[in-house]
């Protein structure tokens, strides 16, 4: 008899990553991706199933046929598969103070989920017109929700507090923290790894073009670099990360009043783009000669380290760092610099190692462990609605 399918759908700002798993008897077993990038015209969904690959043509658009788009992405992605479409896993950015967990979705959640869009206003649409899209097309089909920000909900409330008003925070204008599947999933990596590293003190860094790091303790995460959006923290491609709250009053009051064109600024004018002026991909920086990109890359490692540093005062030290997401897991030269800033922590990689991005790249005279390990949030949210559905 033909496996259940299910599909994980992860809705960001400008494209939509599509993961394609089998349920079988033992756990949710990945057959497939997909992507379709919403910057392009017309709107292409690539995808493999196996090792066969497609690119599809796809009629619908970015705005009011949205349902038309997930349509054909359906047909298209189920044509090559045996059995039913039992369920859709979606990845939701933003669970507020509400959400701890992973969820099956009703009208009563996605309409506390719609109530969080002020949070992740970028994000968060993304995923809903996802979710109603399917609701719309396939109402027998379930449909569950993973989010981001649920990891870190082990944290204190003084890591998670901004030292504004009480009445505030107790709003919900606080430290939430992002990336949190990826964390899980390295979590859990790294107990089949090293089981007694994952029971230590482990800062991971989850470099892409949106960064954030976060610090653990026995697979708890207990702070994070980014805050209550994810602009905070180190810089990012195009996000500044750590920003003065006064250079946003003086931007307010010298030519950038509408919150709107400062949110764009924000979120695409800045971070590694803005200082290089060249580029915000770190590839393009690190074969790029001029002055300026590297001064973006300086000025990335200096921000990855020092904010290790300030995770071990959160945690009181400091046993392993795991390198993750895009730029973590390729790109040696970025972990290399990372890791000659932290040499006053005992900290020392095997170059030769590092180079061939190997899983564990420390010397054999380095203090702290040092991992790469590729990260796989599509896994979690297919493991998170399996075991919600089961």
């Amino acid at each position: 008899m033909p496996d259940d399918v299910l599909l994980t759908f992860n809705a960001g700002s400008s494209t939509l990553k599509i993961g394609v798993f089998e349920l079988t008897a033992k756990e949710p077993r990945n057959v497939g991706r997909g992507k379709i990038d919403f910057d392009q015209s017309p709107l292409m969904l690539r995808y493999s199933i196996g090792q066969d690959r497609y690119e599809k043509a796809i009629r619908g658009d970015n705005s009011g046929q949205f349902v038309s788009v997930i349509s054909e992405t359906l047909d298209h992605l189920l044509a090559h598969l045996p059995g039913r479409l039992r369920a859709v896993a979606h990845r939701v950015v933003h669970g507020g103070m509400v959400f701890q967990e992973a969820i099956l979705l009703d009208d009563a959640a996605i309409e506390r989920i719609e109530k969080l869009v002020p949070l992740a206003p970028l994000h968060q649409p993304q995923a809903l017109r996802a979710i109603r899209s399917m609701k719309t097309l396939r109402p027998d089909v379930l449909q569950t929700a993973s989010f981001d920000t649920a990891f870190h909900s082990s944290q204190a409330d003084a890591v998670r507090r901004l030292a504004i008003p009480r009445a505030m925070h107790d709003d919900g204008v606080r430290r939430y923290g992002f990336h949190g599947l990826s964390y899980k999933y390295i979590v859990a990596k790294l107990r089949e790894i090293d089981r007694q590293a994952v029971k230590g003190k482990v800062v991971a860094c989850h470099l892409g073009s949106g960064a954030s790091l976060c610090a653990m303790e026995n697979g708890f995460s207990r702070d994070t670099s980014m805050g209550f959006s994810a602009l905070d923290g180190i810089p990012m491609a195009t996000r500044p990360g750590w920003l003065d709250s006064g250079a946003l009053l003086y931007l307010m009051r010298t030519g950038m009043p509408q919150p709107e064109r400062i949110e764009d600024f924000l979120y695409h004018e800045c971070g590694l783009l803005g200082v290089s002026g060249i580029s915000g991909d770190t590839r393009a920086l690190l074969d790029d000669k001029s002055p300026e990109a590297a001064e973006a890359i300086d000025l990335f490692c200096l921000r990855i380290s020092g904010e290790i540093g300030r995770l071990c005062a959160t945690i009181g030290g400091l046993d392993a760092i795991v390198f993750t997401a895009g730029i973590g897991e390729n790109q040696p030269q970025i972990r290399t610099r990372v890791a000659q800033r932290l040499q006053w922590l005992g900290i020392e990689i095997d170059e030769n190692a590092n180079s061939s991005n190997l899983t564990s790249i420390k010397a054999t005279s380095s203090l702290v462990k040092l991992f790469v390990i590729p990260t796989d949030e599509e896994r979690v949210i297919a493991e998170e609605a399996a075991a919600l559905i089961a």
